[in-house]
């Protein structure tokens, strides 16, 4: 008899599934796609979708978002499983699905499907995928990322199949531009596209725009030059953020003219470890009309300064952005930053100066260096310590305390701390000498400089007086010790 194996769980909550294997899965049946050797050819999507989401893998959960109890009307004698718990987002990542199964089955199944995940499967013909995704009316969401579909051509008539799709991920997938541009035009609903890793190092022109795309993800891949990128604003002209991090950009090279109608609605860019090394690129982003976000870390145009400096000149040189880096950009932030820039260049000639120096002084005037004040707390003090006739000047650590001191200064009088009354005068002061009488109590607290003076008396017999001469041309003082 085989043992039982406890099958893995699914949960979705605000459209995220996760699934919970610790410990559940011994054999990996679900884990990164393993499948029995006899099915290396690949399974079908049915296939998988009625073994993953059966009633005993995926038993159904009352709570909202956990799924929907699916009992369609089959024919008769149909291998299917009579009903399934399908949540409303599916992933099936990663299982060896090459095809798509029967059409009709899919369709009884997935009427509430709004997300689905076939990443990292088999899928390498788009006939077989637009089976799948005609078949879901209501998806929203479909990751086909890591599928081989670099050899793959798609028909117009396949790519209507995806009329409803917003948000569409081919990470990963090496296909072609000229399909992207095939999906687009018959995507009238695409909103978020994601192409990383593809190896693109070129765009290919398009002569139907998509008007309707917010976001593009294109990280990751080889675009270096700026004429590729320029193809990517006619095509997408509502584009409002653009993600090319890691992409070796070297420059931004059209006129501010261009600039300005090549990307109108561009409100965020992301230029991660490109390549550009020169300040009149970054200025050249001001263009944007309405870019208000910039991310621009380890380029090599930033490598020589310290991070304070970075974020200063970017901030000078970026007047309309209100984030960057993902930190908000304050107003007080950026007077700071802008009277930063005119001090940091003011010993330029004058023919090195940026356009951005004059139009700041224009602003704020030519601005001096600032002061260099030196904040930090004195760690040391050199005093002059007198006991009767001996005078010997002494450096003192501030951090220690009165019994510490007189510690210090047993081998300077030849007194033992308990034999010695401690005072110190404060040269500038006109209050007369300040007995030190509180063992604990921190140097730094008596605001000891350099200079200032420290009088040891010996402690006399009870009922003495002891008298304390003028140091510093100041008043003397008798005094009695405590019994």
């Amino acid at each position: 008899m085989e043992p039982s194996l406890q099958k893995p769980t699914m949960s979705c909550d605000s459209g995220l599934v996760e699934r919970n294997i610790a410990g559940a899965d011994p054999e990996g049946m679900w884990d990164s796609g393993a499948v029995d050797p006899a099915e290396e050819e690949g399974r079908t999507f049915m296939q998988v979708l009625s073994e993953k989401y059966s009633p005993e893998n995926f038993p159904y959960r009352r709570w909202p978002g956990m799924g929907v109890v699916v009992v369609p009307t089959l024919p008769q004698g149909s291998p299917m499983k009579d009903r399934l718990n399908l949540p409303s987002v599916l992933v099936l990542a990663g299982c060896g699905i090459s095809h798509a199964g029967e059409q009709r089955e899919i369709a009884a199944f997935c009427a509430h499907v709004m997300e689905l995940d076939l990443s990292h499967n088999k899928l390498q013909d788009w006939h077989e995928i637009s089976k799948i995704v005609s078949n879901i009316p209501n998806l929203d969401f479909l990751n086909l990322s890591s599928n081989p579909l670099s050899e793959v051509v798609l028909e117009p008539s396949g790519a209507k199949a995806f009329a409803r799709v917003r948000r569409l991920v081919l990470n990963n997938t090496q296909v072609s531009w000229n399909t992207v541009l095939v999906l687009t035009r018959e995507m009238p609903e695409l909103e978020e596209l994601f192409l990383c890793l593809n190896e693109y190092t070129t765009v290919s022109a398009c002569t139907v725009p998509c008007p309707t795309l917010r976001l593009l993800h294109i990280t990751d891949n080889n675009l270096q030059d700026w004429a590729e990128v320029r193809k990517i604003g006619p095509m997408f002209p509502g584009l409002e953020t653009l993600v090319m991090a890691n992409c070796n950009l070297s420059s931004i090279q059209d006129s501010e003219d261009m600039l300005r109608r090549l990307f109108p609605n561009l409100r965020s860019i992301n230029l991660h470890n490109s390549g550009l090394n020169r300040w009149e690129d970054i200025e050249k982003l001001n263009q944007f009309p309405k870019l208000e976000d910039v991310r621009l870390q380890g380029i090599p145009l930033l490598q020589t300064y310290t991070n304070t400096e970075r974020r200063s000149l970017m901030v000078a040189h970026l007047p309309s952005v209100s984030s960057l880096n993902g930190s908000v950009v304050t107003d007080g932030e950026r007077e700071d930053s802008e009277r930063f820039f005119i001090r940091y260049h003011v010993d330029y000639p004058e023919e090195e100066l940026p356009y951005r120096y004059h139009c700041l002084v224009t602003k704020y005037g030519k601005l001096e260096p600032l002061a260099e004040i030196d904040l930090r707390p004195r760690c040391h003090a050199k005093v002059e310590v007198h006991c009767e006739d001996k005078v010997e000047e002494v450096s003192i650590r501030l951090d220690q305390t009165v019994a510490e001191l007189k510690k210090q200064l047993r081998t300077v009088v030849q007194l033992s701390a308990n034999q010695m009354r401690l005072y110190y005068i404060d040269k500038e002061s006109v209050f007369g000498p300040e007995e030190m009488k509180y063992h604990t109590r921190a140097l730094h607290s008596y605001s000891i400089q350099d200079g200032d003076e420290l009088l040891v008396v010996p402690k006399a017999g009870r009922g003495t007086t002891t008298t304390v001469k003028p140091l510093s041309n100041l008043n003397s003082k008798t005094l009695t010790p405590p019994p």
